[in-house]
């Protein structure tokens, strides 16, 4: 008997298979998210000139050595205008927030050490000690200079970066693209969830279940179909679904007289690289590689198990982590917390199980091997991988190890967590 892969076996031979996605260029707004794949110099010097940081006056220090001084106001200075003439000695520029410091200025007064008039032609006062040189003035480049490297390729861009991106002029970027994955829900009980199932029949949650898990991961939905357990149809609908970079099959996997997704696609040309997992739910996992030459298009085929809460475990484990290979991104995986049981809990099998849970408090940091007195772990009743509505109240899922073993309360025991980006902490209500 062939011995089943564990967790981390599997894993690391699907991200074996999950190069990074080619480089394309993209506009800049749809660049959010997306892994950098080039390097990005700045076209300008940024601020473009000596600017103003407050709203007050620009001054030369040298008349404000005293600490208080009556200055002429020759000139108004609002952001974007471009001064007309420099500030002699006894003399002051009223200014904005971001406007240019005018020729002979080298500090700024804040408006509100200052009295009286204020206006072109008339005097201020201007009290509140020395003033030293440079004072809330923000130099030219200070930011960026022209021919800096403000991004580097790896980086993955957020809105912060965006903006960058928009300052340095670029209306397109090269990044890794999201990767464009199709979701074909198969079986011949399935109507739309839009429909009232009749004898014998369910509505397909696997589908939208699927389209979210793919949102979340940051990835996109480019076919979203169903095909009943017909050899002609279920091949057409592969075609169609390979075609993507990603396709999910859900149902049709395991062992029964309809379980015909394996047959065919090996028909189609896709190389298994395992078929189950040794795991709980979801063993029937099947994940192999579309890639007929180097010069076509490649596509990572995964055969989920039909029952929505394997099809939610071998995706947060498998496919998931394949995503983020894919976009280029280190780390897709959902961070695993320690905590402590807040019941007692009976483990039986052969398999890893992993059972959803309830979270409250405070977690600890992912990966530091120690438990945090904070998280408490509470497991559902949950009534097996069928079971989707008790699904919907679990945070999470615990990590029990396989074998018959009664776990106390207070028992330290690994956590998936589905809230909370990798690695930051979490709070749980």
């Amino acid at each position: 008997m062939t011995r089943l892969l564990n967790v981390d076996e599997a894993r690391m031979q699907v991200l074996a298979q999950a190069a990074p996605l080619p480089l394309r260029s993209v506009p800049l707004a749809e660049a959010l998210g997306c892994v950098l794949g080039e390097d990005v110099v700045s076209d300008i010097d940024s601020p473009p000139h000596d600017k103003s940081v407050v709203d007050g006056y620009a001054v030369r220090s040298a008349d404000l050595a005293a600490g208080i001084a009556e200055l002429l106001v020759v000139e108004e200075l609002t952001a974007g205008m471009v001064p007309r003439q420099a500030v002699g000695p006894g003399q002051a520029a009223r200014i904005m927030t971001g406007a240019p410091i005018p020729a002979g200025a080298d500090a700024v007064v804040m408006v509100e050490k200052t009295d009286g008039g204020g206006r072109v032609g008339l005097p201020v006062s201007i009290r509140g000690g020395p003033v030293r040189a440079g004072q809330n003035i923000m130099r030219r480049a200070a930011s960026l200079a022209r021919g800096q490297k403000v991004l580097a390729a790896g980086r993955r861009l957020r809105a912060i970066e965006c903006g960058l991106l928009a300052e340095v002029g670029r209306g397109t970027v090269q990044v890794i693209p999201q990767p464009c994955v199709a979701v074909l829900a198969t079986g011949n009980e399935l109507v739309p969830h839009t429909a009232v199932p009749g004898p014998g029949q369910i509505r397909n949650s696997n589908g939208p279940l699927l389209e979210g898990l793919i949102r979340e991961a940051g990835a996109t939905v480019g076919l979203a179909a169903s095909a009943a357990d017909d050899k002609a149809a279920l091949r057409a609908a592969i075609e169609r679904g390979l075609t993507h970079d990603v396709l999910l099959i859900s149902g049709g996997v395991s062992a029964g007289v309809l379980d015909l997704v394996p047959a065919t696609l090996a028909e189609l040309g896709v190389r298994e690289v395992f078929h189950k997992v040794n795991i709980k739910p979801g063993k029937p996992l099947w994940f192999g590689v579309w890639h007929p030459s180097e010069t076509t298009h490649r596509c990572l085929v995964f055969g989920l198990p039909g029952n929505p809460v394997s099809t939610l475990v071998s995706f947060l484990l498998f496919v998931r982590p394949a995503l983020a290979a894919l976009a280029g991104r280190k780390n897709g995986g959902l961070p695993q917390w320690k905590g402590h049981l807040t019941q007692s809990f009976r483990q039986h099998g052969d398999r890893p199980t992993y059972w959803p849970v309830t979270l409250s408090g405070c977690a600890s940091t992912p990966g530091s091997g120690t438990a945090s007195p904070g998280l408490a772990v509470a497991p559902l009743a949950w009534k097996g991988s069928g079971d989707l509505a008790t699904l919907s109240q679990a945070q999470g899922l615990a990590v029990f190890p396989a074998g018959d073993c009664e776990f106390e309360p207070g028992s330290e025991v690994t956590v998936i967590a589905f809230s909370s980006a990798a690695g930051e902490p979490a709070d749980f209500e």
